[in-house]
C-alpha cells in the first residue's frame, strides 16, 4: 500500500500528500479503530482463485473507504474507492467495492473526485450517483446518491450475484 501511494498519479488522483511509513502506518491504525470509518482492501478475485496459496497482499488491487460525516445522522457517509494496481484498473473492481459499500445501510452517499479523475467521475455516475456541486478551490466534484426504493432494487438487482463465502487464510485453498 505504501509503495502504491509513492505514485504521483495515485497522489493526484486521491488528492493525496505523500506520506512516510510511519505516517502510513498511524493512518491505517485510525482505519482500524475509528468508529466512523470503514475501510477494505479491495483483492483481484481472479488472481486470489486461481493460484492456490497466494498471499492476500499478492492480490492486493486498491480499497473501498466509507467516512460516517455526521456525528448527528449516522447514516450519511462519504465514500471513496481506489483501484491502484495499474493492472486491475479497467476491469470493474471499482465498481464492484462500491456496490458492496452501498449496500452497507446508508441512506446517502457522497464522492469527492478531482476534476480531472474522468474514470472516476464516469464510474460513479455509471451507479446513480449525481453532481450535485463542484469546488473550483480544491479542484474537485462532489457526487451524491440517495437511496431511495428505486435505487434499492437496482442495487439488489446489481448485487443478486453475491454470495458470501468463508474467508481462507494464506494455507487454505480457494472458496
Amino acid at each position: 500500500y505504501h509503495e502504491w501511494m509513492k505514485s504521483e498519479e495515485l497522489q493526484r488522483l486521491t488528492a493525496s500528500e505523500p506520506l512516510t511509513l510511519e505516517q502510513e502506518y498511524a493512518m491505517q491504525h485510525s482505519w482500524q479503530e475509528d468508529a466512523d470509518k470503514c475501510t477494505f482492501i479491495v483483492l483481484d478475485a481472479e488472481k486470489w482463485q486461481a493460484q492456490p496459496g497466494t498471499t492476500e497482499e499478492s492480490c492486493m488491487a486498491g480499497d473501498v473507504n466509507l467516512f460516517l460525516t455526521d456525528l448527528e445522522d449516522p447514516t450519511v457517509g462519504e465514500i471513496e474507492v481506489m483501484i491502484a494496481e495499474p493492472s486491475c484498473r479497467g476491469r470493474g473492481l471499482g465498481t464492484e467495492a462500491v456496490l458492496m459499500m452501498l449496500s452497507y445501510g446508508l441512506t446517502k452517499f457522497e464522492a469527492k473526485i478531482g476534476q480531472g479523475n474522468e474514470p472516476s467521475i464516469r464510474m460513479f455516475q455509471k451507479l446513480h450517483f449525481e453532481q450535485v456541486a463542484v469546488s473550483s478551490v480544491f479542484q474537485e466534484v462532489t457526487l451524491r446518491l440517495i437511496m431511495n426504493e428505486p435505487v434499492q432494487q437496482w442495487l439488489l438487482e446489481q448485487t443478486s450475484h453475491v454470495e458470501e463465502k468463508p474467508y481462507r487464510d494464506g494455507s487454505a485453498a480457494p472458496c
